[in-house]
């Protein structure tokens, strides 16, 4: 659900962009104001974005490769970054720049000056329907979390990115409002570059956030408390496993778990036991969690007393069969 949402998101929001950076071109090229550049840059960076978060979706898709084994999902992390490092550096770095630049020259606007009001005006009324869009489809996954914590914690990276620019585009076009229309009542220019420098400063902020959260992404995030005490209740929830000595998990990518844990079991007589009772905790797992696609699960013969000693969680104890002499046995999806 959230990659078809993000999609529908990421495809209205790209539609909105494009029209709305050739009708703020047209106003730049007729009066001139500074904040209508800074707008048309913004509006190209942001459908260039939308561009970069699509190609991340269908790169994602790719089969696994023997060079990269767990596939390639986390690529839509990858793009989601660069397009924290575009609007940084296209969209605030590029509005600060012609900020200073009509500080320095302060002409104000003479010539078609309703056309920058209308654009602006009918730029605000697009972006909004791309903006409810994007609210609309955040709702289906976002549950009673808030939109701190949504943005947060949301693994799909679209629809946090696209929430965020459609955010950001609103403000900003509020901000070249203001300085467009002081600039008209006052004919002075200063209005409009502060305008352009406030949407140079919001542009900024957000591609920061935007970096600091997919980075977390880039580097490796574990499962949520939530679905972390499903997995664990699966784990234990039959007569297979004694407890769990430790687990570990990580998102491959927005809807790919890998789970990986050294679990203290009963001693078996066989090793065949042992795999049927390791196929049924995987079962209960994936039905509990149904995105933890790879799974990997260590067996040891569970001894309290060596756990009390502090001489290790288990006591080691070979496992009865071929498959058990080093004292393993792994299970992977389709196990």
């Amino acid at each position: 659900m959230s990659a078809n949402g993000g999609t529908k998101a990421i495809v209205a929001a790209l539609l909105a962009n494009v029209g709305i950076a050739v009708t703020k071109f047209i106003a730049f090229i007729l009066t001139g104001s500074s904040s209508m550049l800074a707008e048309s840059i913004h509006s190209v960076a942001d459908s260039g974005n939308q561009g970069l978060l699509l190609l991340g979706g269908k790169r994602a898709k790719r089969e696994a490769t023997p060079q990269h084994p767990f596939g390639y999902g986390r690529e839509r992390y990858v793009y989601a970054f660069i397009v924290s490092i575009v609007l940084f550096s296209v969209g605030g770095l590029f509005a600060l720049y012609e900020a200073y630049h009509k500080w320095h020259d302060k002409e104000g606007i003479h010539e078609y000056q309703w056309v920058p009001v209308a654009v602006l005006v009918i730029a605000i009324i697009m972006e909004s329907f791309s903006f409810r869009t994007a609210i609309k489809e955040s709702n289906h996954i976002r549950g009673n979390q808030s939109w701190v914590k949504f943005v947060r914690r949301a693994k799909a990276p679209e629809l946090p990115v696209v929430l965020l620019e459609d955010l950001g585009a609103l403000v900003g076009l509020v901000f070249a409002l203001f300085g467009v229309g002081m600039t008209l009542i006052t004919g002075n220019g200063e209005w409009d570059a502060a305008g352009t420098a406030m949407i140079g400063v919001l542009l900024v902020t957000i591609a920061i956030i935007l970096a600091i959260e997919t980075k977390s992404l880039l580097l490796g995030e574990g499962a949520e408390a939530p679905d972390l005490a499903k997995i664990e209740q699966a784990v234990t929830g039959g007569p297979e496993v004694e407890r769990i000595i430790h687990m570990k998990t990580l998102y491959l990518g927005p809807e790919e778990l890998l789970v990986a844990a050294k679990i203290g079991v009963s001693a078996c007589d066989t090793a065949e036991e042992l795999a049927r009772g390791i196929n049924a905790v995987e079962a209960r797992i994936r039905a509990a969690v149904p995105i933890a696609r790879v799974i990997y699960l260590e067996p040891d013969v569970y001894s309290a007393a060596a756990d009390r000693a502090g001489t290790g969680a288990a006591s080691h104890t070979a496992v009865p069969g071929p498959e058990a002499e080093s004292g393993e046995v792994s299970g992977r999806a389709g196990g």
